[in-house]
Parts: C-alpha cells; structure tokens; sequence
C-alpha cells in the first residue's frame, strides 16, 4: 500500500521574504494570462516564474521557460532567498478558511509518497487528464528536477490520528500567514521520528485518492521511468499534500460545464431533444428578477441532488432550465462498459446523455477543447453566454468525496473536472527537490 517519506523541505525565507502572501501562487491549470502577469507583478520571486512562467517569441531549446525556471531556482537557491532544511521531515499543514460566514479549518501534512502504477491500485485517480498538460509539466520536471507543486492526495482514517497529532503541538508554526482571501495559512516541521513513524504506518494500510493533480502525477510517475531506465535512483517520489477523507474541512465545490462552437444550434430544437429523457421544469425571468429566477432554480437543483441526477442549464434567454433525469435504466441500458456507480454520477449523466448524444461532444473533441470548457463561478458562466463566447451553460451540483472514493475505489476514472476541492492547495509553501535520497 501507499508508502511515504519525510523530505528536506524547501521553503522561502522569512528573514527576508516578510510577506509569503506575495510569493504563492494558484496551481497552475487555474492560472490563466492575467492571473500569470498579476503574479509576476507581485514580486520577483513569486513562484509562477519557476512553476509556470511566462514564454518569450523567440523561446527555442537552449533558452525557454523551462531553462529559465532552472536558473532561477538555482539563483533564488544560493541568495538565500529559498532554505533547504537540512533533515528531513514531514511538514504540518493548517488552513483556516471561510465558506457561508462559517470558519472552516483544514488539516493535512505534505509529504513524500512513493509513486505506482495505477495498476497497483495504491494511488488511485478519479478524473481523466489531457496530454498537452502532461507533456508541459514534463518537460518542467527534467529540466528542474523539482516538484514545486504539491499533488492533492486523500486517504481514509476515520480514527483521525493525524488531527489529535495537530492537538499536542507545542510550538508556534514555523509558517503563518494571511492570503488575499483572509485564508490563514500555517505549517510546522515536523522532524520528531516518533510522529513520522506514526505516520509513515498510517498510510502503510492505505490508498491514496488523488484529489487533484492528476497530470502532476502522471508526469512524475513518467519521470520516474525515465530516470529508472538510466540507473538513477531517488527520482521514484513526488510531493504531496495529504488530507483525511474524514476531515470536517475538506469541501468539494462544482465545476460547471460551458459549451462552444455548435453549428446551427437552435435552443427550442435543444430542449425538444432533452425532454425524451428529462423532466423540464422552467424559471423564466425579465431584467429585475433574473437573479431570484436564477437563486430559485439553484435552490431546487440542490434539492434534487439528494435523490436525482438534475442540473442546471441557460442558453441566453430569458429563462434558466433545471434538467432532471426521468429514469437512471437510460443510462443503465446504455453499451457503456461501466459500473452503475459510475453511470449514477451527474457528471456522467451529462456527458453520455446530452453531450455525446445530443451535441455529439465525444472524446476527441474534449480532448482537444474545441467545444467544452469549465467554469467554477456561476457568474462568470452566465456571463460566457451573455456575451456569445459560448452557447450554453450546464449548472452542477457538486460530486459527494464518497462518490469519488467509490468509483476510483473500482478502478474507474469520472469525465474530466467532476470536482473541485475548495480551497485548492497553493503553490509555494513547500518545494521537493529531486533526487530524494
């Protein structure tokens, strides 16, 4: 099962960084061009110039972003500005954060995790990834040989043992500080044997769900074939951030779907089609109630996420559309060769029943992003078809952690983006530097 190891952690120094908030950054794949020149903004050694840094025309092999994340984690490395420690050690993570008014704390700890095939079952994806990501993070990582971005990992220990850990701390945190959310981050090295042994058996009996980054992991495991097929050793772990399932402030939020580039569409037609297979209930609204119209059809369609498969959906007129599934045998009596967990899933649901069969969205056009793109803010998908960049928005209710657990428990992936953990691990806190002896 899943094996961990404490790492001389690499973080920044706060004798001379005073304010770590100016130095983190989002992961990478929610980063998108302003965000990346906003965080060049920032400071000059914020972590977007190594983890995702800009291009330049006239990039070739010699000098690309790649390189110049190289040499300046080299340089950033020798003026001190980032300390490597110097024993390894396991790394406590507290984030407080709030959701609705209500404080919220979320307790983890970064770690070494040994990577496998996804064959062995011991580290388990959830989601399907693209190959244009894992070709970039790949490249990233033979040049710079580190992770500077933790994977977000889940396992289950209902006992809680990593918590009453955080319970006995004796001692401030070596790391703590506010971001531009008012999320409070805090962090304690943790080099005490007995407490990495603890740990180090808790996880022995366990798999581990990857939450998110699952390009990061494909990336690293790729890697680590790589570097085995030269001889080189200690390139088989990779840097993760840990959290119990069980964990009261571990939050998944929706991902809503935005769609593209749909030739001829005609809406009226659309809904037609729909009602073969699903309840349609409408909520029309004018310019003075769109956002009560919308607030009521968001109100049902958490409702109905207790016993139907239901979702959201606009297309640019004056009403918002909830969708809810008439019967689940449709899609049990569908040729698909997967479980009934899976079929069950809104996420799925969506794909096999609107997208594929009415929009014809297959794989090859998800790959390749032609027609579907996502969205985590309800206001910035109304906004899509508003302004005509897309067609349509589908609403979700968010993917239960059980659902998730269940499905990647069978050895099965969800369609891409079926979840979005809230608040997303940053990059910055901690940096692994390969090869770890």
């Amino acid at each position: 099962m899943a094996k961990i190891k404490p790492f001389p952690g690499i973080k920044y120094n706060i004798n001379l960084i005073k304010d770590i908030n100016m130095v983190i950054a989002p992961p990478y794949d929610v980063i998108d061009q302003n965000t990346q020149k906003k965080l060049y903004k920032k400071s000059p050694y914020n972590i977007i110039r190594l983890e995702y840094g800009l291009t330049n025309p006239e990039d070739g092999e010699a000098n690309s972003v790649y390189t110049r994340a190289a040499d300046e984690f080299n340089t950033w490395l020798e003026e001190g500005i980032l300390l490597k420690d110097e024993q390894p050690a396991l790394y406590l993570y507290e984030l407080e954060f709030n959701v609705d008014d209500t404080k919220v704390i979320r307790r983890g700890f970064f770690a070494c995790v040994k990577v496998e095939d996804f064959k062995e079952k011991t580290i388990l994806p959830h989601e399907e990834t693209l190959s244009k990501p894992k070709e970039d993070r790949l490249k990233l990582l033979r040049v710079c040989k580190a992770n500077f971005s933790p994977i977000f990992g889940l396992y289950p220990d209902k006992q809680c043992i990593l918590e009453k850990i955080f319970d006995t701390l004796d001692h401030e945190a070596d790391m703590d500080f506010l971001d531009e959310e008012e999320n409070r981050h805090r962090i304690w090295t943790i080099s005490d044997r007995s407490i990495i042994n603890t740990l180090e058996s808790l996880l022995k009996g366990k798999q581990i769900f990857i939450a998110d980054g699952h390009h990061r992991y494909e990336t690293a495991l790729e890697f680590s074939k790589e570097m085995a097929t030269l001889n080189k050793k200690g390139y088989d772990y990779v840097m993760m951030g840990l959290v119990n399932i069980y964990n009261p402030g571990l939050l998944v939020l929706p991902t809503h779907r935005l769609v593209k580039n749909l030739k001829e569409f005609n809406l009226k037609i659309f809904l037609e089609k729909i009602a073969q297979d699903f309840t349609i209930n409408e909520f029309p609204f004018d310019k003075n109630s769109r956002e009560k119209a919308f607030h009521n059809m968001y109100e049902v369609l958490e409702k109905k996420s207790l016993s139907n498969n239901a979702f959201g959906l606009y297309g640019g007129n004056n009403c918002f559309y909830l969708l809810t599934l008439k019967d689940i045998n449709t899609m049990n009596r569908s040729n698909l060769n997967r479980s009934s967990e899976w079929k069950s899933l809104d996420v799925s649901v969506l794909q096999v029943m609107i997208m594929e069969k009415l929009l014809h969205i297959e794989e090859a056009q998800r790959e390749k992003e032609t027609h579907l793109t996502y969205a985590r803010d309800e206001k910035f998908a109304l906004e899509a078809v508003d302004t005509g960049s897309h067609q349509l928005a589908f609403f979700m209710n968010p993917t239960k952690v059980e659902e998730i657990t269940t499905v990647a428990g069978g050895g099965e992936r969800m369609p891409q983006k079926s979840t979005f953990f809230y608040p997303k691990l940053v990059t910055g806190l901690v940096i692994n530097q390969l090869p770890l002896e």
